[in-house]
């Protein structure tokens, strides 16, 4: 049974890489005792992959991990034991059943991401900031240069920024994520302040994830049914 699990990342955790999140949650599921499927061969490993995996130093209300599991159990039981060994600043919401139809893994699904961001008190750019980050947007295009470990190129930002808008203080974004276009806050961020002609403080952003979405703009979790 292909099962999707969707968890919350907070408070001190958001330290923690991707490579210990896995090794986190393989302990976890051993210790919840969730009969979780693994690999054959020679050297057999849990059958578990992760979706879109998150920067070090961000949260994230909407983190999701696949599972194949050997013996049902239902949603509120694994939720429930698996939030028993959890430690504090990470939470199971909900563990899914995915049908056959939907089964693709999480990673190749995903197309886009929503996050907020705020700056740290005192590390705020110049008064007016917000409404020049809403001229920004409002741009026909948005040149940068992506630098990733092997190479660089220059590319527009402006058809992978969904939406954004600012609220007192408060941005909120949705941004084209996944294999293909993976488009960072940061990035979106860097390239405002070069563009008043202002140095963002490293550190200065608070990011949050709220959510990862699959074509259509659908949250990863509805494409799963609770295990009764």
């Amino acid at each position: 049974m292909k099962v999707r699990i969707k968890f919350r990342k907070q408070g001190v955790m958001k330290f923690i890489g991707h490579l210990d999140v896995m090794r986190y949650f393989q302990k976890a599921i051993r210790r919840a005792d969730i009969d979780i499927a693994y690999t054959e061969g020679f050297s057999p490993h849990m059958i578990l992959s992760f979706a879109a995996p998150l920067g070090v130093g961000l949260t994230s209300n909407g983190e999701y991990a696949d599972l194949t599991i050997k013996t049902p159990i239902s949603s509120r039981e694994a939720v429930k034991r698996l939030n028993e060994v959890m430690v504090e600043g990470m939470e199971i919401i909900s563990f899914r059943q995915i049908p056959e139809e939907k089964a693709s893994n999480a990673m190749s699904l995903v197309t886009e991401a929503d996050y907020t961001l705020q700056f740290r008190e005192g590390m705020e750019p110049p008064e007016g900031w917000e409404e020049k980050l809403l001229a920004f947007y409002d741009k026909a295009s948005i040149p940068v240069l992506k630098k990733t470990k092997k190479s660089e190129k220059e590319m527009d930002l402006k058809p992978l920024i969904y939406h954004l808008k600012v609220e007192n203080g408060k941005i909120s974004m949705t941004l084209s994520t996944g294999s293909t276009d993976n488009i960072k806050p940061e990035l979106v961020m860097d390239a405002f302040c070069r563009s008043i002609g202002w140095e963002m403080p490293e550190f200065a952003l608070l990011i949050n994830r709220e959510e990862v979405y699959a074509k259509g703009h659908i949250p990863l979790e509805d494409l799963g049914e609770d295990i009764e």
